[in-house]
């Protein structure tokens, strides 16, 4: 069961130099920000990487906001494992539900996925949250995730799933968000 307790969010690597090249990415980015912002009014922890900033640059103005004050974690590999930062983070969250965002799906998004699905984390991919240059690439690798243990749903529903109860006391606020 998905709890504020027991869930965090990651957002993968929504950088400067990368986002112009992802496929619908203002959609995307419209939903990751909303998303998260709700993340953050029901107190879920988000986690937030950056591939090589020197070469894709910062995150992104928009994911920036909705997150408010926050402190990067910069990697150079692919999967946010081997990466000790983020490793001593996640372990330190001690959250056993992950909801992941970010770009690419098929590189970054999925090696880290699968990575935490060996680690016997449940994961939950945002569909609307993830993104990547090609769709067809994009799909094929939620196809790959999902077989492979993760689940695959979206933000609005995730949000929702928080809540458990129309008389959540957020439950205005995220329904606002959404719109």
């Amino acid at each position: 069961m998905l709890t504020t307790e027991n869930t965090l969010t990651l957002a993968i690597d929504f950088q400067e130099r990368m986002m112009p090249s992802i496929n619908d990415s203002e959609e995307l980015t419209r939903k990751a920000a909303v998303f998260i912002e709700g993340c953050r009014t029901l107190g879920l922890p988000v986690l937030t990487t950056q591939q090589y900033t020197k070469g894709l640059g910062e995150t992104i103005p928009e994911i920036k906001k909705a997150l408010g004050d926050f402190e990067p974690i910069e990697k150079i590999t692919f999967s946010c494992f081997g990466c000790e930062e983020f490793e001593d983070k996640l372990k330190k969250a001690a959250r056993t539900n992950i909801f992941i965002t970010g770009v690419e799906t098929h590189i970054c998004v999925q090696q880290t996925v699968l990575h935490l699905l060996e680690r016997s984390y449940g994961v939950y991919i945002l569909a609307d949250c993830v993104g990547s240059r090609s769709e067809h690439d994009k799909h094929i690798s939620l196809r790959r995730m999902e077989q492979a243990g993760a689940i695959v749903t979206t933000a609005e529903s995730a949000l929702f799933e928080m809540m458990v109860r129309a008389d959540h006391p957020h439950r205005k606020a995220i329904s606002n968000l959404v719109k």
